[in-house]
C-alpha cells in the first residue's frame, strides 16, 4: 500500500489537507467555540500538543477569503454538525498572530520580531487602505505595514487593524494569538521579564478588552500567566486548562484516535508500546496521548514495524523549567523526584494563576510548572478548603526517560564543581573509613531511581573518579580472567594501581558480607595478576558495598 505521510512539523492546516498528510480530525473544536460562545478563550496545553495546527484550522474555517476553501473541510466532522456551524464558514476577517518566534536574547530583538509578525498581518489586506476614512489612518496603516511606525503605535496596532477590517467588511474580527507565553518564558530566562510583561499586557489590553470590533478571540500557550500581570481587567476571559472538562479532546490524541491511526498503518500490535511510552495524560476527564510523539513513532515504523520507541518530546520542549527545579531543589524535593521516577505519586496544591516571578518563591510553584507543562499527569484531585490538591505521577516512559537523563546530567554537572581531592587521597592512602564516609555523603545529594542496580553505583563512582588527575581510570576493561569494575593506574608502573569491585546489598546488615564477596572475587578472578605482569607492585584492592545511600568499604 502507498504510505500516507505524517505531518511532522507541518502546522499549516491547508498544507496538511492539500498535500494529503494523515490528519486527525479536530474540527469539532469549531462547534464547541460556537456553542460555548466564550469572548476571549485561553487554551493552556503542553508544548507540541496540537495548538498551532488547531489555530491554523480555525483560521482557514472562519476567515473571509477570495478563494473557495470549502474543499479543505469536505468530509470533516464539522460539516456533519449542522447548518448552524457550516454557515459560519468564511464569514469573518481574521487576525492570526504567532509569538513563538520571540525567543531573542534581548528585549529589542524580541520586539523587532513582534513588529515583523504584526506587519505580516497588515500586508494581508492591502486592499482596505483605500476604504479608510482619514488620511491619518491610511498613513498609519502604511507605516505599520512597512514596520516604520513608532514603538507606541504597535501597542494598539492589533486593535487598529481590527477596526480597519470592520470598516471594510462590516463584520467583527476573529483574533487568534498562538504561543502567547513563549516571549514571557524566554524573557524570564534572559533577564528582561518585566519589560516583556508590560509589552504583552499593552498589546492584549487594547485588542481584547476595549475592542468593540472583536467577534471572539482564541489564545494558546503552555501556562496561564496570572491575570494581574497580563490580562488586567479582562472580565471576558475564559481560561481552559488541562484541568477543565470542556474542550478536553481537541488537543492531543484520544485512545480511539490512536487506535485508528495504528490500524490505518497496520501497526495494531504496537499499541501496548505506544501506550507505555506516549499515553498517560489526563485533560479534564479525557485520556490523552502526546500527539507529537505518536506521529513521530508511527513515522519511524515506515521501514521497520518493530522500530524501538524513542523520546521524541524531549528534543522539542524546553527543559529549562525542569533543570531550574532540579538545580534549586532541596532534599525533600529530591526525595519526591526519586519517588516519582520509581513510579509513586505525589500530592500537591495546584493553582492556575502563576507567574514566572513565582517560580523561585515556593517549591509548590515548581510542581505547578511541571504539571501544566506536561512533565506530570493528574491521577486524582480533591478540594481542600480553598486549594485544589492534585495527586500527580510521571505520565509515561518517555517523560521518565527525560527525568532520568536530565537529572543524571544535572548530577554530573554538579559533581564537576566539587573538589574530590579528599576522596582521591583516601583511596590512594588506604583510608577506607574516610572513603566510605565521602561516598555516602555524596550519595545523599544525588537523585537515584530506587532501582539501585550495580550499574547505577558504577556510574556514580566512575563519575566521581574521572577528574582524579595523573591516574588512568579504566572501567570494566579486560583484566585477568574477568573484568574488575574500576581500575586506577598510575601511568608509570612505579606508581600505584587500585582495583575497585562494587556489590549491592539488599539490607544494611548485608553490607559487610558483600564487601567480603567483592574482595573474594578480586582474588578468584586474579585481577591483580595482570597488573603484576605489567610491572605494578604497589596494588590496592577495595571491596565496596552499597545499600541505598549507605556505603561500606573494605
Amino acid at each position: 500500500m502507498e504510505w500516507t505521510p505524517l505531518p511532522i512539523g507541518v502546522e499549516n492546516y491547508e498544507e496538511i489537507i492539500e498535500k494529503g498528510y494523515y490528519y486527525v480530525d479536530k474540527t469539532l473544536l469549531i462547534k464547541d467555540l460556537i456553542d460555548l460562545r466564550g469572548k476571549v478563550n485561553l487554551f493552556t496545553r503542553p508544548r507540541r500538543f496540537g495548538k498551532t495546527l488547531n489555530m491554523s484550522m480555525l483560521r482557514y474555517f472562519f476567515e473571509k477569503s477570495n478563494d473557495d476553501r470549502s474543499h479543505l473541510f469536505a468530509g470533516k466532522k464539522i460539516m456533519a454538525a449542522g447548518a448552524k456551524y457550516t454557515e459560519e464558514q468564511g464569514q469573518y476577517p481574521v487576525i492570526s498572530l504567532s509569538l513563538k518566534s520571540m525567543k531573542q536574547a534581548d528585549y529589542e530583538s524580541a520586539f523587532h520580531c513582534l513588529k515583523e509578525e504584526i506587519a505580516r498581518e497588515f500586508k494581508k489586506h492591502p486592499q482596505i487602505i483605500q476604504s479608510l476614512n482619514s488620511e491619518d489612518d491610511r498613513t498609519k496603516y502604511q507605516l505599520l505595514m512597512n514596520r516604520d511606525a513608532g514603538d507606541e503605535e504597535y501597542l494598539t496596532s492589533l486593535k487598529f487593524l481590527s477596526e480597519c477590517l470592520y470598516t471594510f467588511y462590516g463584520r467583527r474580527t476573529v483574533i487568534l494569538i498562538d504561543e502567547y507565553d513563549v516571549p514571557l518564558e524566554n524573557a524570564y530566562f534572559s533577564g528582561f521579564y518585566d519589560r516583556m510583561v508590560s509589552l504583552i499586557r499593552s498589546l492584549f489590553e487594547s485588542v481584547l478588552k476595549t475592542n468593540d470590533t472583536l467577534e471572539f478571540a482564541v489564545i494558546t500557550g503552555c501556562l496561564r500567566i496570572s491575570k494581574e500581570s497580563i490580562f488586567t481587567g479582562l472580565n471576558n476571559l475564559n481560561v481552559v486548562s488541562i484541568l477543565d472538562k470542556s474542550y478536553a479532546e481537541h488537543f492531543g490524541f484520544t485512545p480511539d484516535e490512536v487506535r485508528k491511526m495504528l490500524a490505518f498503518y497496520d501497526l495494531e500490535e504496537n499499541l501496548s508500546v505506544v501506550q507505555k511510552w506516549y499515553d498517560g495524560y489526563c485533560f479534564g476527564d479525557t485520556e490523552v496521548y502526546n500527539p507529537w510523539s505518536v506521529i513521530n513513532y508511527v513515522d519511524s515504523c515506515y521501514k521497520d514495524k518493530k522500530e524501538f520507541p524513542r523520546p521524541y518530546w524531549s528534543n522539542t520542549s524546553s527543559n529549562s523549567i525542569v533543570r531550574t527545579l532540579v538545580e534549586r531543589a532541596d532534599l525533600s524535593v529530591k526525595q519526591e523526584i526519586e519517588a516519582l521516577i520509581e513510579g509513586k505519586t505525589i500530592t500537591k496544591p495546584i493553582h492556575e494563576d502563576i507567574t514566572y516571578d513565582d517560580m523561585d518563591s515556593t517549591q509548590d510553584n515548581l510542581w505547578n510548572f511541571l504539571f501544566f507543562t506536561g512533565y506530570l499527569k493528574k491521577i486524582s484531585e480533591q478540594q481542600d478548603g480553598e486549594d485544589i490538591l492534585v495527586e500527580m505521577a510521571i505520565p509515561n516512559s518517555e517523560v521518565r526517560y527525560i527525568y532520568k537523563n536530565t537529572v543524571l546530567r544535572w548530577f554530573e554537572e554538579k559533581t564537576k564543581d566539587k573538589k574530590f581531592s579528599l576522596l582521591y587521597e583516601s583511596i590512594l592512602n588506604g583510608d577506607r573509613e574516610k572513603m566510605a564516609g565521602i561516598l555516602s555523603e555524596n550519595l545523599m545529594e544525588t537523585i537515584s531511581f530506587y532501582d539501585y542496580q550495580e550499574s547505577y553505583y558504577h556510574g556514580f563512582l566512575a563519575g566521581m573518579l574521572k577528574n582524579i588527575g595523573n591516574y588512568i581510570v579504566l572501567s570494566n576493561r579486560e583484566s585477568g580472567n574477568g573484568r574488575p569494575d574500576i581500575l586506577l593506574k598510575y601511568p608509570s608502573v612505579r606508581g600505584k594501581a587500585v582495583i575497585l569491585e562494587i556489590k549491592v546489598a539488599h539490607t544494611y546488615q548485608e553490607l559487610e558480607s558483600k564487601c567480603d564477596e567483592a574482595l573474594r572475587q578480586i582474588e578468584e578472578q586474579k585481577y591483580e595478576e595482570a597488573l603484576r605482569q605489567e610491572g605494578y607492585s604497589d596494588i590496592l584492592k577495595y571491596g565496596i558495598a552499597f545499600y541505598r545511600k549507605e556505603c561500606m568499604v573494605k
